[in-house]
């Protein structure tokens, strides 16, 4: 699962993806609420947007509805409704008009020409329905093509993975890959609670807390691990010293330790800057810090240590470091 957020939030970071995710959502999103939840309702339309062979049935009835009852007005307004779709269809229905009888037709035409003038055809290609209906079929395949090409793009990209490993991804996995220290081997009772946790070069944002809790559910305090201070300038920070810290419910204040790089350490400025947050301790492959509160104890080991190389001091900031933080309860303190 977290492999699949880490990708998911690497694609939202390409400007193309993001782009064809948003353009095809937004389409089905419009489409859903204009045909399924908000769908256009047609009220008292009128013939002129009926199909033509719907046209011609409706101007068939008007000729022979007239031919029964005589009723100029009412069939004046039977070929209005027909708008400019009237004259089509009767140039339609004159070339073939079916069962009807022609002499019907000729006669409603008569009229309909001593009152509006001589019948043409509109200049509007007949069965505008039709058109209207292509129109929107265009549009509905259209639509099909780009979510059809937003998928595939997206599957594609998804089956390459991301095309960079973050710095929390590298983290992630170096500590999975870290091996735990097996305390019950070295005749030690096994901790309340064992964590790795790795920092990376460029995880800027780096800070690592965890509860601690008995096997019962009970909250005993918190732990965890952050930047504490960089050295150089520019992207990314070169972290070189690192904050450990305990929290005790039953201790008024939080044991903290702070980790340094042997340059670091040396420099007279940066330890006068740090010592105010705890004890000092240079950082050493296999070493072990261990922070005591009022009922809990957190020893804390580096697993795996490598500097970062360049234009800095030697031995000056992490590039990876992997620290195991195992917590206890205190020596007459047992929990349960």
């Amino acid at each position: 699962m977290e492999a699949v957020i880490a990708i998911v939030k690497n694609l939202l970071k390409n400007s193309r993806v993001t782009l064809i995710l948003g353009v095809a959502l937004g389409l089905a999103m419009g489409l859903i609420v204009a045909w399924g939840i908000w769908p256009v309702q047609w009220t008292d339309g009128t013939p002129e947007v009926l199909r033509a062979d719907l046209q011609e049935d409706y101007l068939r009835m008007a000729a022979e509805t007239y031919a029964r009852t005589n009723n100029p007005d009412e069939a004046l307004r039977r070929w209005d409704d027909l708008g400019s779709a009237a004259g089509d269809a009767y140039i339609r229905l004159q070339a073939n008009p079916g069962s009807m009888d022609p002499a019907v037709l000729q006669h409603y035409g008569g009229l309909i020409q001593s009152v509006r003038g001589p019948i043409v055809p509109s200049s509007q290609p007949a069965g505008g329905s039709s058109l209207t209906n292509i129109v929107l079929y265009a549009s509905i395949a259209v639509v099909v093509i780009l979510l059809g090409a937003g998928g595939m793009y997206l599957y594609r990209l998804l089956r390459k993975g991301p095309r960079t490993t973050t710095a929390v991804m590298q983290a992630a996995q170096a500590s999975r890959d870290a091996e735990r220290t097996n305390f019950e081997e070295m005749g030690l009772a096994p901790p309340i609670t064992q964590t790795m946790t790795t920092y990376v070069l460029g995880d800027d944002l780096y800070d690592e807390s965890f509860s601690i809790d008995t096997p019962g559910g009970e909250f005993l305090g918190e732990y965890g691990v952050g930047v504490s201070e960089t050295i150089g300038v520019g992207e990314p920070k070169k972290v070189a010293a690192l904050e450990v810290w305990l929290f005790d419910k039953n201790d008024i204040k939080t044991a903290t330790k702070v980790l340094m790089s042997e340059h670091a350490y040396n420099d007279p400025n940066i330890r006068a800057r740090l010592e105010p947050k705890g004890d000092l301790h240079v950082v050493k492959p296999g070493e072990q810090v261990l922070l005591e509160t009022e009922t809990l104890q957190l020893l804390a080991t580096v697993v795996d240590l490598e500097y970062g190389v360049g234009a800095l001091p030697p031995n000056s900031y992490f590039e990876r470091i992997t620290l195991e933080l195992a917590i206890w309860p205190r020596s007459g303190n047992n929990q349960s």
